[in-house]
């Protein structure tokens, strides 16, 4: 990816991108020169197989990662520049299984996503509570927001998290895994939340996703990332395909398109043995019994009319 120097005039430079990344944790180097941009107004999702540097690059880019060479890129300056106050002010993180304090009513913890907009000698503002009821009426969870957010399921708590990132009111939302250990259907509700959130609203998205086929339903770019590099980035016709599928996953499987929805399928293909016969069972391809094996038929007639040939012929 070029630098913001090297842009040419007149071409619009993406919010956020992060180009020559590597980044890792103490001693274990993860990614490797990774570059890039994040489209706007689109969800974006990182995809690859456990430990090919989803999350690390996820973090990266949202500052809570500093990488070890490169740099990430907010609204055009090195965001390890920025605060973390002004950094929050434009970017919404949801980090992989968020817990709260014991006791937190749902109420309380949206109203923590205000925190980068307020200061010490100011209380919550008429705008601070408009964002809070907004995010918690976007996400269904008015009717609990006096509950504890521990005595909530998981769907409920994850909707109350994704509140609080909205309530941030910030243009670009980073989500690590939100849909892990949820239900199938609560599953659908969250990324249909999610890119309404982008396509309705305009908001930007990056989201870390394990499950291919929620994946390649619900991402305008998908991201496949292996051993700390992107392997391919495009959108998903472009992307999920057989070939990418085996390459990154080392997964055989068909890629077929949903006659109802249109969306790409990945169809894992199975080992099917050949199954031999149980002990005194016969093939089901064993040829057919011999005649004598076959019930007896009502020939009689014609053995009759044949003795009688027999004796015309012997009389004669």
């Amino acid at each position: 990816m070029p630098s913001s120097e090297s842009r040419q005039p007149g071409v619009h430079a993406p919010r956020l991108y992060g180009e020559g990344l590597h980044a890792g944790y103490e001693s274990r180097h993860v990614l490797d020169n990774v570059d890039l941009s994040i489209a706007e107004g689109k969800v974006t999702v990182l995809l690859g197989p456990n430990g090919s540097g989803k999350s690390t690059l996820l973090k990266t880019l949202a500052r809570t990662l500093k990488p070890s060479s490169g740099r990430v890129v907010l609204d055009g300056e090195d965001i390890h520049r920025s605060s973390s106050r002004e950094v929050a002010c434009r970017l919404g993180i949801l980090p992989q299984g968020p817990t709260a304090p014991e006791g937190l009513t749902v109420r309380q913890l949206v109203t923590m996503g205000r925190f980068p907009h307020q200061r010490l000698w100011r209380r919550d503002s008429v705008e601070d509570e408009r964002a809070i009821a907004d995010a918690m009426a976007y996400t269904d969870v008015t009717d609990f927001a006096e509950r504890g957010v521990d005595a909530l399921s998981g769907g409920q708590r994850q909707r109350c998290w994704i509140a609080m990132v909205l309530a941030q009111n910030t243009d670009l939302i980073l989500l690590d895994e939100p849909t892990t250990f949820l239900d199938l259907k609560v599953q659908v509700d969250l990324l249909e939340l999610l890119t309404r959130l982008a396509h309705e609203h305009g908001r930007t998205l990056l989201v870390v996703l394990h499950d291919l086929n929620l994946a390649a339903a619900y991402a305008d770019q998908l991201v496949m990332m292996r051993e700390g590099r992107i392997v391919e980035s495009g959108t998903p016709d472009e992307v999920f395909t057989a070939a990418n599928l085996k390459r990154v996953f080392d997964l055989n499987a068909e890629v077929i398109r949903d006659p109802h929805s249109g969306s790409l399928i990945c169809v894992p293909q199975r080992f099917r043995p050949s199954t031999a016969p149980a002990a005194g069972e016969k093939p089901a391809n064993a040829a057919r019994p011999a005649m004598d094996d076959q019930p007896a038929t009502d020939n009689s007639a014609d053995s009759a009319a044949d003795n009688e040939t027999g004796k015309e012929r012997r009389t004669s």
